[in-house]
């Protein structure tokens, strides 16, 4: 064998590797896309179907058919987010497997109220899918929000300071068994209770509504020094514990279970007789309201 043989074996190794990411880049990108176009259609049938039933009534939304039978533009989130993924290199941080378990999720409750941990790749694919809800980005960089806003004016996105840190994981994780922060009936009462785990400070958008879904998707976790998700995770727990009765359960997302944290603390704090469901990294977990229930169990006894 010449010596150039090894080194032309490496090239074509190397080709075949490039290749193979560049399918997967692709692959990822047509499915965002394709996520948001089901999802349109989806949305137009469902405004043709109650613009028929209600011939009378003015359309929820943007996207009807108007009085000489033409189509009506894009809402605004939908177009934005369709250009972005059709034109960017950048694509969201889950795969498509992980993407489907939210996707289904919203594609039954949208319009809603959807809370994430994070503002990222991903945000206004977020966004599009629950078109004509309020989806809200809580973020730990001002500096990124500041860059991502440039870029996509309409999301709505907050800063938020974390006081802990990755290190202290194993200290925090104890007080799955402290009465301040399991016996409280909201994250209030839980913060008043001097519950570390309680997120403080949160804007004020986070206590208007009632959230639907909540993903945690941040803040950084992967450095000791990172703040780490340990009280995202209680605190999206706690959200859902705190639901007005009668309002039904919330879907609560937890992304990078893989990841020790991410896999303790929602075990811990989400409950495994809460978990609906897993792909890959994402756990998807279904958490009914506490309020007003008294004696219930943090968790539910297995």
């Amino acid at each position: 064998m010449s010596m150039s043989s090894p080194v032309h074996a490496r090239k074509a190794l190397h080709l075949v590797a490039m290749k193979a990411k560049l399918q997967s880049f692709l692959g990822l990108r047509l499915l965002v896309v394709a996520a948001l176009a089901a999802f349109l259609l989806l949305f137009s049938a469902r405004t043709l179907f109650s613009s028929s039933s209600s011939p009378g009534s003015a359309a929820s939304s943007h996207l009807h058919l108007s009085g000489d039978g033409s189509c009506s533009k894009l809402p605004a989130p939908v177009a934005d987010a369709l250009v972005h993924y059709a034109t960017s290199n950048s694509t969201p941080q889950q795969t498509a497997a992980e993407i489907g378990v939210s996707l289904r999720v919203l594609q039954r409750r949208s319009p809603c109220n959807f809370l994430v941990f994070g503002l990222g790749l991903d945000s206004p694919m977020w966004a599009a899918l629950n078109h004509g809800g309020r989806t809200v980005f809580l973020e730990e960089d001002a500096s990124w929000i500041a860059s991502v806003r440039a870029k996509h004016p309409g999301l709505e996105s907050y800063h938020v300071v974390y006081d802990t840190r990755l290190t202290e994981a194993d200290e925090l994780i104890a007080l799955r068994d402290h009465p301040g922060c399991t016996a409280q009936p909201d994250l209030a009462a839980a913060a008043e209770a001097s519950c570390r785990l309680a997120l403080r400070g949160l804007p004020a958008a986070f206590h208007e509504v009632e959230w639907d879904l909540v993903m945690v998707d941040a803040p950084t976790g992967w450095v000791p020094e990172a703040p780490g998700r340990m009280g995202a995770i209680y605190t999206a727990g706690m959200v859902a514990r705190a639901r007005r009765p009668g309002d039904g359960a919330t879907d609560v997302f937890v992304h990078d279970v893989d990841r020790t944290v991410e896999d303790r603390f929602s075990k811990a704090f989400l409950c495994d007789a809460y978990l609906a469901e897993q792909v890959g990294r994402i756990r998807h977990f279904v958490i009914p309201s506490h309020r007003e229930k008294p004696g219930t169990p943090f968790c539910p006894l297995n």
